[in-house]
């Protein structure tokens, strides 16, 4: 079966391509949302916001791709459910990167905390690590750089457990405008959802090696 797969993997030349513009989009969006919740100059947010939404749209038309070539191909490089879920996945991270930013505009919430940047950044370092391993899905010579960042993917939407839950805990105690504590609420689970959402493409991977090992 190894061989099988190794046989048509290189010869691939629709999803690889795809997933790597899908990946490539969400490190660009992290990019985004990091300057987004860096700045509280509203005219500064609001072209940042357009850029994010622009690529929100992009990474759906890539999605949509992705299946219509599903439907279109006979021979797969790896099995079809796993494309599936695996772009899914993909286009989950970029809607709550976009959600997030949606809500910060929204709801108002001029100032950022430092949760919200610490939660920014993690998102960053999640879509990084998504992007460098869907470069070596393509050929699976480096499974250990794959490897290495699902790890590093677990541990980042653990480090965002935390600073998520300081943070509500935080308002709780320090915040009396019921109002108030509901916006943050909001952004900051918007923001600690994309890096789970960066757990599942991690989990996906892991599944495509354990198939193809």
């Amino acid at each position: 079966m190894n061989n099988i797969f190794s046989y048509f993997v290189p010869k691939d030349k629709k999803f690889f391509p795809l997933f790597e513009s899908a990946s490539a989009n969400l490190v660009a969006m992290s990019v985004l949302i990091k300057k987004l919740v860096n700045t509280d100059d509203l005219k500064v947010r609001e072209p940042i916001h357009r850029e994010i939404e622009e690529l929100e749209h992009r990474g759906d038309e890539i999605t949509h791709q992705i299946y219509l070539e599903l439907s279109k191909t006979f021979i797969t490089p790896f099995d079809r459910e796993d494309i599936h879920t695996l772009a899914t996945a993909l286009d989950d991270v970029a809607d709550y990167i976009h959600g997030s930013s949606n809500r910060i505009l929204l709801y108002n919430v001029h100032e950022s905390t430092d949760a919200i940047r610490k939660l920014a950044d993690l998102v960053g370092q999640g879509c990084v690590d998504v992007d460098k391993a869907i470069k070596e899905l393509k050929n699976l010579k480096n499974v250990r750089i794959i490897a290495d960042s699902c790890v590093r993917i677990n541990s980042i939407e653990n480090q965002a457990d935390y600073v998520f839950d300081k943070a509500i805990g935080d308002l709780f105690d320090y915040e009396d405008d019921a109002k108030v504590i509901l916006k943050y609420k909001e952004v900051l689970n918007g923001l600690e959802t994309a890096t789970d959402r960066c757990e599942d493409v991690a989990n996906v991977l892991e599944t495509i090696l354990v198939k193809n090992a």
